[in-house]
């Protein structure tokens, strides 16, 4: 990758990062039913409460990137050449992974919460038979949504490329309807909701960087104040689009501006982390459960003092993150050097082949 690209390089990072973040907060704060009042209560509701008002940030800044970096193939790369990387390849690592999420979690469950109920429709990883797993993957409902929404928007985005306009406009009605009137699968409402964001990228992101790039905020001091206005005031009222839309520009202007002021390095961690997102996000979930399982029935047992408890109440996430991210990456290693990638990349008698010239 050109360094002038690393700065984009760097909000996937970042964008990964929030999504470890995220699962590691729904994994085990909702669950420490044993704490006592206090600041301990205080600080899992704070993390709660912190992880739902980052969710217009999180993934529609994703999304818009992922977009933007398939804005080529949706626009001149013809569709033969696109099946084996932009849809078998993601297509592969679902399915693979969705099959090896379900059955390391089942064992994991078994093994650390053997007691604990869980229900079998809301992920695929929780699936108790073959049908339950197929039904919750055909509607998106699993850990692995992203990879899902990647292959579904791609085909859609490059068979619709000549009617960008109307079809952005109706899917930006979809996102706001659905805030009111949710669909009755999480997964599928989420991959619903994030296809105008990637959406805006995929047709139009070169020309919205462009622009991003030569706005100024002093120049414009009062729109960019009614703007924030305007967006918050939506967002109280349940319509997130556009601060989320917001939040995309400010976050690539930040990190553009961060990279003129000084070059982004290959070796920085947000790049290193934002080049395996898919190794970091195949793998985490699968890590996250064991080690929230682990966590959460040290504290319940009461095997732990009250000032350690508070120590990992506070720093729970950012602890899960490293652990997942070299794990992640030590797996993507691992994979390389030893499987010929196949975890992460269809071996290659599997791909179709493209046909003689």
């Amino acid at each position: 990758m050109k360094n002038k690209q690393l700065w984009i390089n760097h909000i996937k990072g970042l964008c990964i990062c929030l999504v470890v973040i995220y699962h590691s907060v729904i994994t085990f704060y909702p669950h420490l039913t044993t704490l006592p009042p206090g600041l301990t209560q205080y600080v899992a509701k704070s993390w709660i409460y912190l992880n739902l008002y980052l969710a217009p940030f999180r993934m529609p800044v994703f999304f818009f990137i992922s977009g933007y970096l398939i804005h080529r193939y949706i626009e001149q790369v013809k569709w033969q050449a696109c099946i084996d990387k932009r849809i078998w390849n993601i297509f592969y690592v679902l399915v693979l992974w969705g099959v090896l999420q379900w059955l390391g979690i089942t064992l994991i469950n078994q093994w650390l919460a053997p007691d604990m109920v869980r229900n079998p429709a809301s992920n695929a990883a929780y699936s108790e038979t073959l049908m339950q797993f197929a039904a919750s993957m055909a509607k998106a409902s699993t850990s692995l949504w992203y990879l899902y929404a990647l292959v579904v928007y791609f085909l859609v985005f490059k068979a619709l490329r000549a009617f960008k306009v109307p079809v952005l406009i109706a899917l930006l009605g979809i996102n706001v309807a659905i805030s009111f009137m949710p669909l009755p699968w999480w997964g599928m409402n989420s991959v619903v909701r994030n296809m105008f964001y990637y959406g805006l990228g995929a047709w139009f992101g070169p020309q919205l960087l462009a622009w991003m790039k030569d706005f100024s905020f002093r120049q414009h001091p009062l729109i960019c104040v009614l703007v924030v206005i305007g967006s918050l005031a939506l967002y109280l009222v349940n319509v997130p689009v556009v601060i989320s839309v917001v939040s995309i520009f400010v976050i690539m202007k930040i990190f553009y501006t961060l990279d003129n002021w000084r070059e982004s390095r290959p070796e920085a961690f947000l790049n290193i982390v934002g080049s395996n997102t898919i190794a970091i996000y195949t793998t985490h979930r699968i890590v996250i459960e064991a080690l929230s399982l682990f966590t959460i029935a040290r504290i319940s047992q009461g095997q732990l003092s009250s000032q350690v408890v508070l120590g990992i109440l506070l720093i729970y996430p950012f602890v899960s993150l490293a652990i997942c991210t070299l794990i992640g990456l030590g797996f993507r290693k691992l994979s390389a050097t030893l499987f010929g990638d196949m975890f992460f990349s269809p071996p290659a008698k599997l791909v179709p082949a493209a046909p003689a010239r």
